[in-house]
């Protein structure tokens, strides 16, 4: 994979299931950021990294509604 271009990358999310395709710019390094899914419009937390050496692209979602008392 090349970690140069915009990636487009289909993800499920975590409240309702849906499959959506995100496009993420790995160009900027490391990120962190909010986005919504298209079925259910619940927050979905992305935090992408990228592994220069390996040419890689790793991507996490989560729900980010996790509480700790």
């Amino acid at each position: 994979m090349s970690i140069n271009g915009i990636t487009e990358k289909t993800i499920t999310c975590p409240h309702c299931g849906h499959h959506t395709h995100v496009e993420i710019d790995p160009s900027n390094g490391d990120q962190n950021y909010y986005d919504e899914c298209t079925n259910c419009c619940q927050e979905l937390h992305l935090t992408t990294h990228v592994d220069e050496a390996n040419e890689t692209l790793d991507v996490t979602i989560d729900a980010d509604d996790e509480q700790f008392y």
